[in-house]
């Protein structure tokens, strides 16, 4: 026999404090990874999801795809966007990265 039987015996005896000191690392890797990417990645999909749905008619938007337009007819799921003067794109909601510029109201004169 290769393997004696005293080193046998004496390889098991590691206890259960040893066995939760070995997880706190990894434990420590999710916690950080949660608060440094997961957290703010949740963050901006929730902005972005209220973005897209506060769009309005005039909203000056830029599609993912880079157009830059104004929001002429707001559905559902689609936005008709005027691109061009007489050049009008429906685009799916999810696709506006961003909203540039927001019409201010007309001031009532009085």
């Amino acid at each position: 026999m290769f393997v004696t039987p005293a080193y046998a015996q004496a390889a098991g005896g590691a206890g259960g404090a040893a066995a939760i000191t070995q997880f706190v690392p990894l434990i420590l890797i999710f916690v950080i990874m949660y608060f440094l990417i997961l957290r703010p990645q949740q963050k901006r999909m929730k902005e972005h999801r209220n973005m897209v749905s506060a769009l309005k008619r005039g909203d000056q938007v830029v599609t993912q795809g880079g157009l830059i337009g104004k929001v002429t007819d707001v559905k559902d799921e689609e936005v008709t966007v005027e691109i061009a003067q007489g050049v009008k794109v429906r685009v799916v909601r999810g696709t506006i990265a961003q909203v540039v510029t927001q019409p201010k109201p007309a001031a009532a004169n009085s």
